[in-house]
C-alpha cells in the first residue's frame, strides 16, 4: 500500500500511483476514472486493483492533458472520443453533436412507427448513431442518412462501418451528402423520416454554457427563433414522403406548440408531442394523409 493511503508522505519525487493521479486532479471520481481509462489503455477494474502502483509517465502526462482539458469544460466525450446511444458505442468528435438519451426517444418512436421493409430518411445524421441504431435493431429497414458536413459524415460512415457494416455493404444504409431534402434524389419517397435538427435560438445564453460551448454551431444554432431548420424540414416534407408515411421531429421544450402548427399546417395528420424522460415536451410527429401503405 503507498505511503499516502497509510498516512505517511508521499516523496515529492516519487512517480504517483493510478491512485493519487486521480485524487490529485481536481475532478469528481468517475470523471477522473473515465479519463484514467483512456490515457493508460486499462479498464476500470485493473486500475481499482493496481491503483497503489506508480503509474507510467506517458500514461500520467495524456492523464494530466485531460484533466487538464475537462476542468477548462471540454466534455467527457469528445476527450474520450465515444459516447453511448441505445446500448451501443459510437465515436464522436467536435464535427458532431454528442449523442443524449432525449434522443434515444425519437430513435424509439421512429422504430414503433417504421412499417415492416419501411424506406426511413435521418435527416442530419451527424455521428450516425440514429441511423446506425435503427438499421442494426431492425434489419427489414431501408435508411438514408444525410448531412452537409463532410466532416460529420466522416464520423458517421466510421460508426457504420464499425456497427452496421453488412446494412452499409447492402446498401440498406446510404450516407447523403446535402442540407436536409437537398441530398436526397427529387423523386426519392419514404415512408418515414427522423430528425434532430438545430433547434437553439440565435444568441441563446445556454450557447455560452456547459458542452454547448464545444459542440458544432452549426448542428445548434437555428435562425432568430431556433425554428428555421423545423420550418425548412416541413415545408419539404410532403414532396418526398409517402402517403401514411410519418415525420417525427426533435425540438427544444419550449418549441412543441409551434412545432405542432407548422405540422398541421403542411397537411399532416395525427400530430402529437411525446414527453423526454424528464417529462419535457421533446418530439413533435405527425402522419401524412393518405393510405398507410401496407
Amino acid at each position: 500500500m503507498s505511503d499516502w493511503r497509510a498516512g505517511r508522505p508521499h516523496p515529492a519525487d516519487a512517480p504517483p500511483t493510478w491512485e493519487r493521479l486521480a485524487l490529485d486532479s481536481g475532478l469528481p471520481r468517475l470523471e477522473a476514472r473515465v479519463l484514467l481509462e483512456r490515457a493508460s489503455g486499462h479498464r476500470r477494474e485493473w486500475l481499482i486493483a493496481h491503483g497503489d502502483e506508480a503509474a507510467d509517465a506517458p500514461a500520467a502526462g495524456a492523464f494530466a492533458d485531460l484533466a487538464r482539458r475537462r476542468r477548462a469544460g471540454e466534455p467527457i466525450a469528445y476527450l474520450v472520443g465515444t459516447r453511448e446511444f441505445l446500448g451501443r458505442c459510437f465515436e464522436v468528435s467536435p464535427a458532431v453533436l454528442i449523442p443524449r438519451p432525449e434522443t434515444e426517444l425519437l430513435a424509439r418512436l421512429a422504430l414503433e412507427r417504421a412499417r415492416p421493409g419501411a424506406s426511413v430518411v435521418d435527416l442530419g445524421t451527424g455521428s450516425g448513431a440514429i441511423a446506425v441504431s435503427l438499421v442494426c435493431e431492425r434489419d427489414d429497414l431501408r435508411v438514408a442518412a444525410t448531412d452537409r458536413s463532410r466532416d460529420a459524415l466522416a464520423v458517421a460512415r466510421r460508426n457504420a462501418e464499425r456497427l452496421a457494416a453488412g446494412a452499409l455493404a447492402a446498401a440498406r444504409l446510404r450516407l447523403c451528402a446535402g442540407s436536409w431534402w437537398e441530398a436526397i434524389g427529387d423523386d426519392e419517397r419514404f415512408d418515414l423520416a427522423v430528425s434532430n435538427p438545430p433547434y437553439v435560438e440565435l444568441g441563446d445564453p445556454h450557447l455560452r454554457q456547459g458542452d454547448l460551448r464545444f459542440e458544432p454551431q452549426q448542428a445548434l444554432v437555428s435562425g432568430a427563433d431556433g425554428l428555421a431548420a423545423l420550418r425548412e424540414i416541413v415545408e419539404g416534407a410532403p414532396r418526398h414522403l409517402n402517403p401514411g408515411a410519418w415525420l417525427l421531429l426533435e425540438h427544444g421544450f419550449g418549441q412543441a406548440a409551434a412545432v405542432r402548427a407548422l405540422l398541421a399546417a403542411a397537411g399532416l395528420r395525427d400530430v402529437e408531442t411525446a414527453p423526454d424522460a424528464a417529462g419535457h415536451d421533446r418530439v413533435t410527429l405527425g402522419c401524412m394523409p393518405g393510405a398507410s401503405g401496407e
